[in-house]
């Protein structure tokens, strides 16, 4: 039986469909695991984020019942799984953003990318990007990189992390006054490409 032309189009459709058709969920994970798997890849590394993406996609399964389908956009629903799931790995997270800051040398980075001499200054710059980013809060990093690497508006942060959109605004202020010092006055989220700054593929 085939849905109504268009009737797909919103994720909260699909999502309320697969509550009578589980199988439809699978177009969720087309739609939106490479964007999650990218983003848990730039804060843990390649190996973690498979695991992290397909947790975070048999949690949203199983949490279906509960999503909003009033939201048609699930990415912020997904990405706020996802930063759950990273932070409890935030020994992980913290130990490689501390070694990046130590050696300037970024695994991830380094296997999507040639090495050169623009390669090398940028590298320079990784590390005390990575040392900063340690250094925030859970829930400063959290929002500084779902503005920054997953590319969420204040509201869609709000609703991902189940936080008011002042406190998103809060956290963000702060998290980019930190950084911004580190790095000499750069606004970490106007920064997105791996040769400007951050490096993670």
């Amino acid at each position: 039986m085939n849905s109504p032309p268009g009737r797909h189009d919103e994720d909260a459709s699909v999502i309320s469909d697969s509550l009578s058709r589980p199988e439809l969920f699978g177009e969720l994970y087309h739609r939106h695991a490479a964007v999650i798997h990218r983003y848990a890849a730039r804060r843990l590394g390649e190996d973690a984020a498979e695991d992290i993406t397909a947790e975070t996609f048999l949690a949203a399964f199983r949490a279906r019942g509960r999503y909003d389908v009033s939201r048609a956009d699930a990415r912020p629903w997904l990405y706020g799984i996802a930063a759950n799931l990273i932070g409890k790995q935030r020994r992980t997270e913290v130990r490689a953003l501390r070694a990046l800051a130590r050696t300037g040398r970024d695994p991830v980075a380094d296997s999507w990318t040639d090495r050169s001499d623009s390669r090398v200054t940028a590298q320079a710059a990784q590390g005390r990007l990575a040392g900063a980013l340690a250094g925030l809060s859970r829930g400063d990093r959290d929002v500084l990189l779902l503005v920054a690497w997953a590319d969420l508006g204040y509201q869609e942060v709000a609703e991902a992390l189940s936080i008011p959109v002042g406190t998103v605004r809060s956290r963000l202020n702060r998290a980019r006054r930190k950084v911004r010092l580190a790095l000499g006055d750069v606004d970490p989220t106007f920064v997105r490409d791996s040769a400007e700054v951050i490096g993670h593929g």
